[in-house]
């Protein structure tokens, strides 16, 4: 088993698992997000694992999105672009990975958690995992997300969720494609994630990576696409508006 700060990966069986935890509901500032986008492009080269388990830590929130505490401290344009840039290089590994990601949604999720479970290619999900893009909520906007989400639930669905801002059920999340599989309990998700990974496990991988190129296709223009996009919340964060909803969500 490997750890860095916040993220284990263990390999077994040909599935390599990559755990990520933070304590304030698996929130991720962005020494987080770098730590897992480095380990996803390790194991994308590691031969031992032939598919990717994505997962969070404990029994609550599968992940909370950007780091309030970080969003807080940003105080310039620069800063604030490179740490939203960070969702995109995450995005941008998880594409480029030749391994299919599974990801393993134990809880709720809010912004940039979406964009991570949208980059993966395979979600299972407990039923009461649900989600909210809130970002407009705080005055910035799911932009450097908004590909991948859009890719996995469609336009309309996607404009649903960026400017309601409310909570959607998993039931919802699964109905547009999101989750690929939903399921009543814990002790099930596990049970059946584990048997499709080991599945997918023995497959030729030449093919599935082959058949993951052909599933992002259309999808290489990205990493030109998405640090304008990232701009756009580097700017908007240091707004009166954002800053003072930040403080508002801080004091709650």
């Amino acid at each position: 088993m490997k750890y860095t700060e916040g993220v284990t990966v263990d390999i077994e069986k040909g599935t390599g698992t990559i755990s990520f935890y933070h304590p304030k509901s698996n929130s991720l500032p962005g020494a987080l997000i770098r730590n897992i986008t480095e380990e996803i492009t390790g194991i994308g080269g590691n031969d031992d694992a032939r598919v990717v388990v994505l997962r969070s830590g404990g029994d609550g929130a599968f992940c909370a999105g950007a780091s309030f505490d970080e969003l807080a401290s940003i105080d310039n344009f620069e800063r604030g672009k490179d740490f939203f840039m960070e969702f995109g290089r995450l995005i941008l590994a998880m594409r480029k990975c030749p391994k299919f990601i599974i990801t393993r949604v134990q809880g709720k999720s809010v912004g940039g958690g979406i964009g991570i479970i949208a980059a993966s290619d395979y979600a299972f999900a407990l039923n009461t995992a649900y989600i909210k893009l809130s970002e407009l909520s705080l005055s910035i906007g799911p932009f450097v997300i908004g590909p991948a989400v859009k890719r996995k639930i469609g336009f309309s669905a996607f404009n649903e969720l960026a400017i309601g801002t409310e909570w959607r059920d998993a039931q919802w999340a699964q109905q547009r494609g999101l989750y690929a599989e939903v399921y009543d309990s814990i002790e099930e998700l596990d049970k059946m994630l584990s048997a499709f990974a080991e599945k997918l496990s023995k497959y030729s991988p030449e093919a599935m990576a082959e058949l993951k190129t052909f599933l992002w296709e259309g999808t290489e223009y990205w990493s030109e696409l998405l640090p304008p996009l990232a701009a756009i919340s580097g700017r908007l964060v240091l707004s009166d508006h954002t800053q003072s909803a930040i403080a508002d969500f801080k004091r709650k």
